[in-house]
């Protein structure tokens, strides 16, 4: 999540997947609807030369599925939402090493780090797209 300003980004907890995208989905919309967020980041898990590869193409279709669920929450009555979010999928290559380094620099020890990481390589991605947008004027690349 980030502060109300679009400065900052900050960790608001793990989402347990074990292989259900579907729940996934559900639980991000829970939160999307509650926090009344605009916009969700997708971390784009690209190659190191830039292409895509199949973890790319399915984060591509999770947040299709993202959009297509939030549409249909909307068409049956059951979002309380301001509308659909925009859903913006911004290159991740890495972030889990950038988390790393930070979990270290903050005194964590690298046994600490599996529960964390996820958290700290979310709040990098989400951190350079609010980076990335005010440097634009507040807009967001999607």
């Amino acid at each position: 999540m980030s502060d109300p300003e679009l400065s900052f980004a900050h960790p608001i907890g793990n989402i347990a997947v074990h292989g259900d995208s579907f729940q996934a989905l559900d639980e991000v919309l829970d939160i999307v609807e509650r926090e009344r967020v605009d916009v969700v980041v997708v971390g784009l898990p690209l190659l190191l030369d830039g292409s895509e590869g199949r973890h790319a193409h399915k984060a591509r279709r999770w947040s299709r599925n993202l959009t297509v669920r939030a549409d249909a929450l909307i068409r049956s009555g059951e979002w309380f939402g301001a509308g659909s979010p925009s859903v913006l999928l911004k290159d991740e290559r890495l972030t889990t090493v950038a988390a790393h380094r930070e979990l270290r620099g903050a005194g964590i020890r690298e046994k600490g780090h599996r529960p964390m990481i996820d958290q700290q390589s979310a709040v990098l991605i989400l951190q350079s797209a609010l980076d990335d947008a005010r440097r634009k004027g507040g807009q967001y690349d999607g």
